[in-house]
C-alpha cells in the first residue's frame, strides 16, 4: 500500500504540493494529469523518496517514509523519470541491466541476462541490444528505460511522461504492457500523462491536479468532464463514445483563459 497524508512540499519559498492525501491501490493504473506546473512530477519524485515533505507524510505498507532506509524504499519501486539523460557509453542491454544493480556481481548470471533479453524482445528491441543509447531514437530510449524499471520486479511503478517521445503505435504498445503488467502482477502504477485520451483509455483512475492541489479524483468518466477541464485547462471540451469507452475533443480555448 502506498499513500500520502496531507502532503505538502516546497521548492524554496514556492509551495509545489499542497495538502495532498491519496491512497494508491494494487492492480490499478492511476494517471496524474494537469497543466504544466501542477505538481505532478514533484509528487512522483516525492513518492520515490527524492524529496522530503515539509508537512504530512508518505506511507509504504503503513510505515512512514522517514522510518525507511532510502535504499530499501526505492528497491520496491520501478521509477522512470521524465528526463533520464543519455549515457552514451552504455548499450541498451547494459542500461537495462542497471535496473538489477543490486543483483549484479563480477559475473552476470544467466537468469539476469535472460530477463534482460526477454525485456528487450518484448518491446522489439532485441536487435538493438548492443547499440549505444546515443545512437537510438528518443522513442527507443524510452522503451529501454521502461524495460530497465521493470528489471527490479517492482511492487510499485512510477512513470513520468512515459510516452512523451513515442510514436502513436508505441504509445499504445507501452501503455498496454503497463496496464497488463499492473493487473497480472498486482502492481501499484502511477503515470504522469499529458494526453487526456490516453488517460481515458488506459487508466483505471485519474487524479487531476492544479497548483499543487487535487481538483478531482475518480474514474476517467468522473474526472475528464467538460466542467473540470474547463476549470483547470481553460478549454471547451466535448466527449464522444468509442468502442473502448469515450474520447475527448478540444473545441475552443475559453475567453480569458
Amino acid at each position: 500500500m502506498l499513500a500520502t497524508r496531507n502532503l505538502s512540499l516546497a521548492h524554496g519559498k514556492t509551495e509545489v504540493i499542497r495538502e495532498v492525501s491519496l491512497a494508491f491501490r494494487p492492480g490499478e493504473v492511476t494517471a496524474l494529469i494537469g497543466p504544466n506546473g501542477a505538481g505532478k512530477s514533484t509528487l512522483l519524485q516525492s513518492l520515490f523518496g527524492l524529496h522530503r515533505p515539509q508537512a504530512g507524510t508518505i506511507l509504504l505498507d503503513h510505515k512512514p517514509l522517514a522510518n525507511w532506509r532510502p535504499a530499501d524504499w526505492q528497491a520496491r519501486i520501478g521509477y522512470m523519470p521524465q528526463d533520464n539523460g543519455v549515457h552514451g557509453s552504455l548499450t541498451a542491454l547494459e542500461t537495462i541491466l542497471l535496473g538489477s544493480l543490486e543483483e549484479l556481481s563480477l559475473r552476470l548470471s544467466d537468469p539476469i541476462l535472460r530477463r534482460a533479453a526477454e525485456s528487450l524482445d518484448r518491446f522489439g528491441l532485441l536487435d538493438l541490444s548492443e547499440r549505444r543509447l546515443e545512437t537510438l531514437s528518443g522513442g527507443q530510449r524510452q522503451l529501454v528505460y521502461f524495460a530497465q524499471a521493470m528489471m527490479r520486479s517492482p511492487k510499485i511503478l512510477l512513470l513520468d511522461e512515459p510516452v512523451s517521445a513515442l510514436d502513436l503505435r508505441h504509445q499504445r504498445v507501452l501503455l498496454r504492457h503497463v496496464r497488463e503488467t499492473t493487473k497480472t502482477s498486482d502492481l501499484v502504477t502511477i503515470a504522469v500523462l499529458h494526453d487526456l485520451n490516453l488517460a481515458a483509455g488506459y487508466a483505471d483512475r485519474v487524479v487531476l491536479m492544479n497548483e499543487g492541489r487535487i481538483i478531482a479524483d475518480g474514474t476517467p468518466a468522473e474526472v475528464l468532464t467538460p466542467a473540470h477541464l474547463a476549470r483547470v485547462y481553460g478549454v471547451e471540451v466535448a466527449t464522444y463514445p468509442t468502442p473502448d469507452g469515450f474520447a475527448l475533443h478540444v473545441r475552443n480555448a475559453l475567453s480569458g483563459a
